[in-house]
């Protein structure tokens, strides 16, 4: 079937209103000739002659008459459509899941304090953090992620970034570690020890072994695991040495002069590392949904909060 032309809705509103041709096309900025061939092309569409001739003037087909309440409507609720958005969420009431896809460092740094300022601002929403075992525009495209939030990689040209705070890698031992009691970590003192790793993929290596290798020196890599946490778990107990985003460290209880049993000991890297910048990522068409806007700001806010940045 051919669609019908939407833009004869506002014709045959004006038409319906005013009862005249003459009437219609001068409200419309158009030729008496011009609305005339309109009004040809509504009874071409509806299959009714819609105004006709009585004396000097026209009046409404009975279809016409039956058509006028729903025209108006039609028209009225399509225009608001097409106007921004003016309303306010009213966070009170408002119920929606947003599926947020992060690494288990993001979730374990941040996820507490943004799941309570979300509920704090809107008792009803919930948060679910999913699993991004690759970077991938996918999720955000088809809808089943609302943000994607990590280092950013291709996404896409229609992805939409804001950059949450900017990171760096550092070293953690476990306390009672010979690098804790020594309190400096040279370059030939942080390659006597193992290492464990975090990596999605299994890759051992990165930008310390390339650091490294310019100075002619190489680590031992004891062990490589999914994650930040699980590295920081395994290091906890074990006299390996392991590399993890310094904002995991700051937002641990034990960093945060929080009653609790110190268990680690972190350090600078003793080679020179880029940084690196964490983003929240999102699709287009959630721009300007004000529930969405509101989401962003507040990861935002609380990344930065709980960063003092």
């Amino acid at each position: 079937m051919t669609e019908p032309d939407l833009n004869l809705l506002i014709a045959l509103d004006v038409l319906l209103a005013d009862g005249s041709v003459a009437g219609a096309a001068r409200r419309l900025g158009l030729s008496a000739s011009a609305m005339s061939r309109t009004l040809a092309r509504l009874r071409a569409a509806t299959g009714d002659p819609l105004l006709v001739r009585a004396g000097r003037g026209m009046v409404l087909t009975p279809h016409a008459e039956a058509l006028h309440q729903r025209t108006q409507n039609a028209v009225h609720e399509a225009r608001a459509v097409l106007r921004p958005s003016t309303t306010e969420p009213d966070f009170s009431t408002l119920q929606r899941t947003f599926t947020i896809r992060a690494n288990d460092g993001f979730v374990e740094a941040f996820g507490a304090a943004l799941i309570a300022a979300a509920t704090a601002a809107a008792p009803l929403v919930r948060l679910r953090f999913a699993p991004k075992p690759e970077k991938t525009a996918a999720y955000l495209r088809d809808g089943s992620a609302d943000l994607e939030i990590g280092v950013l990689s291709d996404m896409g040209p229609e992805v939409r970034v804001q950059a949450l705070f900017r990171d760096r890698f550092i070293g953690v031992v476990r306390q009672g570690h010979p690098l804790a009691l020594e309190r400096e970590a040279t370059a030939e003192r942080y390659i006597a020890f193992g290492h464990v790793v975090a990596s999605r993929r299994g890759r051992a290596t990165g930008p310390v072994d390339e650091a490294l290798a310019a100075l002619g020196l190489e680590r031992t890599i004891v062990a490589v695991v999914p994650s930040f946490p699980a590295a920081l778990a395994v290091a906890r107990a074990s006299d390996l040495i392991a590399l993890v985003p310094a904002s995991l460290m700051a937002n641990l209880p034990e960093q945060q002069g929080l009653p609790t049993a110190v268990t680690t000991y972190a350090f600078e890297l003793p080679v020179a590392t880029g940084e690196i910048t964490v983003s929240q990522m999102w699709h287009p068409r959630l721009e300007v949904d004000p529930v969405h806007r509101w989401l962003r700001r507040l990861t935002l806010t609380v990344c930065r909060e709980r960063l003092r940045v």
